[in-house]
């Protein structure tokens, strides 16, 4: 059986994107599905996730500390089926990659169309809604890629 590998992107991959990674990779076998993040800005390579990510993550069971940011490749979009980024920024910068039709068909909105606000200037309440509404995008991503959850 093939494995479904999906990426989440964001700007710097500390906040949203590993959070997303985190969530949706608790909810899907590892046998039979791949999360992985990325950055459409190489600001923060190598780093852990942002501190405040990490303990929303915690708080609901989830451990993200061992993730490193690191930036989205043009590779990518032939390494994963599924490509879903946190705003319209990462969305614009995606298509500056100049994708042909094909790969650029696995790209959408996390959150169709609501974009995942960058909680990094905010305080920890952000980050708590910034993981909620990650939390509800990633059951409706579930029941999509995951035969089991039809």
């Amino acid at each position: 059986m093939k494995t479904v590998n999906i990426l989440m992107v964001c700007l710097g991959n500390i906040c949203r994107s590993p959070l997303a990674e985190g969530v949706l990779a608790s909810k899907l076998d590892p046998q039979l599905f791949t999360v992985d993040s990325a950055g459409t800005a190489a600001y923060h390579t190598g780093s852990a996730p942002d501190r405040r990510s990490q303990q929303v993550a915690l708080k609901y069971g989830i451990e993200i500390g061992h993730q490193q940011a690191r930036p989205f490749e043009q590779a990518d979009f032939d390494r994963f089926d599924h490509i879903f980024v946190m705003d319209r920024s990462n969305y614009i910068n995606l298509k500056a990659l100049q994708p042909t039709k094909e790969q650029w068909e696995k790209v959408e909105l996390l959150c169709q169309n609501q974009e995942v606000p960058d909680p990094y200037y905010g305080d920890n309440d952000g980050f708590e809604r910034v993981y909620q509404m990650i939390d509800q995008a990633t059951d409706r991503i579930v029941k999509e890629v995951n035969p089991y959850e039809k």
